[in-house]
């Protein structure tokens, strides 16, 4: 199965999901986010596939979302930016969280805004050395989305959370699985063959009992996920409407310091 911005393989029990768009560093348009929902609903009613991982094409994981596609919305009066969560993002998240099969995020590179969302709703996170996680959604006036505010809490703790969440540095694969945001890092050359292994693993493992530990972790570590989603939503579509928001896409464009002003 071949979208056009994502690439689905399916081969011995295993379903391997490659965001396609390496010229963008894998970041989400509107295509990309209907296309990895398509694969994700796919691989989860297929009962031939049991395990799945989601890996990125070129330098990165995904580098967030698009924002030349962004640009083009400010151009066309302040955009609703909870309607395109709950619309194109959002989805994608629960998708992976109710999947009743483990899903492994291959971390290969920059994993940022909604790319660090993506990879951190996965069950298990194996990163390359090289990788780095990112909340950049603070550096353009906006709030975290795609569920880590309730990921990363579960994760790593509130005080790490905060610092993600308000600060908006890098967090380096090694310093990300010190912290226990993430489950495994490897040597960059080692990272396809590691992953693989490890869905190969998982594929050939209990199924029901995967689904089922999978069912109550999210009783006690997500039960309240939907509202937490909805919750980003509505916070993002407030954001979506601030001068700080607008000011942050033009200095990214613009390749210069945002001049926020708490308006």
């Amino acid at each position: 199965m071949a979208g056009e911005t994502v690439q689905l393989e399916i081969r011995e029990g295993s379903a391997r999901i490659l965001l396609n768009r390496p010229d963008s560093l894998n970041a989400w348009n509107e295509q990309f986010g209907r296309d990895l929902k398509t694969a994700l609903d796919f691989v989860a009613d297929d009962k031939s596939v049991r395990a799945v991982m989601i890996t990125g094409a070129g330098r990165a994981f995904s580098s967030g979302a698009d924002l030349r596609e962004q640009r083009q919305s400010n151009e066309q009066g302040a955009p609703d930016l909870g309607e395109r969560l709950n619309d194109l993002y959002h989805p994608v998240i629960r998708g992976i969280r109710e999947m009743p099969k483990p899903v492994v995020a291959a971390v290969n590179g920059p994993a940022a805004g909604i790319g660090c969302s993506l990879a951190l709703a996965c069950d298990l996170v194996i990163a390359a050395e090289s990788a780095f996680f990112l909340l950049a959604f603070v550096n353009i006036g906006l709030v975290p989305d795609g569920g880590v505010t309730a990921t990363i809490p579960v994760r790593t703790g509130f005080a790490r959370a905060s610092e993600m969440a308000l600060l908006g540095e890098r967090v380096p694969a090694p310093k990300a699985l010190e912290w226990g945001l993430i489950n495994r890092v490897v040597p960059d050359a080692d990272l396809e063959t590691s992953s693989t292994l490890l869905l190969a693993h998982l594929a050939k493992g209990p199924t029901r009992a995967y689904a089922n530990a999978k069912q109550l972790l999210n009783r006690t570590a997500y039960a309240n996920l939907a509202d937490q989603l909805d919750a980003e939503a509505e916070a993002q579509r407030q954001q979506g409407q601030t001068a700080d928001f607008i000011e942050g896409v033009l200095a990214f464009g613009e390749k210069r310091p945002p001049r926020f002003t708490g308006t």
